[in-house]
């Protein structure tokens, strides 16, 4: 059976991860934009990454530029915005697409596994947010007005 840790992908740095690295991690999967209404969320994914990394939480950030061209920057654009506007300390990932034919095989596998409302599969904006348990398997998809914080009881059931 396919999950998670079965993919890589190219850091901020362009540096290719295996997302094996994560493994025993409970993680959440985000589509992030630097230049979207939802773009203040990044604070309350922060937090939640601050809350629980401890316990074994990992925030995932692809940046995406597929809605509204919301991301329009290169990398070093991307990892001085999280920094200096947000101080993000979870692991940013390379500007990707999350739907289409170029989308990232990592977000195809999730939109497949939880689909959204009435089953539709694709990523209907920024934000949205895949929970991953600790075994790789994806249990849970939020939307985009899902604000992190409302995440902290399904992170809190996955973490024991």
């Amino acid at each position: 059976m396919t999950t998670v840790y079965d993919f890589q992908a190219q850091d901020i740095d362009d540096k290719t991860v295996e997302l094996a690295s994560y493994r025993g991690q409970v993680l959440l999967i985000v589509n992030v934009a630097s230049q979207c209404g939802f773009t203040p969320q990044y604070e309350g994914l922060e937090s939640l990454y601050r809350r629980y990394g401890s316990r074994g939480l990992t925030v995932l950030a692809f940046p995406c530029n597929q809605f509204g061209a919301q991301e329009p920057g290169d990398a070093a654009d991307i990892k001085s915005f999280c920094a200096s506007r947000y101080e993000v300390t979870f692991p940013v990932f390379a500007k990707i697409d999350v739907n289409g034919d170029n989308a990232h095989p990592l977000y195809q596998f999730l939109k497949k596994s939880e689909p959204g409302v009435l089953g539709t599969e694709g990523i209907k904006w920024n934000f949205t947010k895949f929970l991953v348990d600790r075994e790789g398997h994806v249990v849970e998809r939020f939307a985009p007005t899902t604000k992190p914080e409302e995440l902290s009881g399904d992170i809190e059931k996955l973490l024991g």
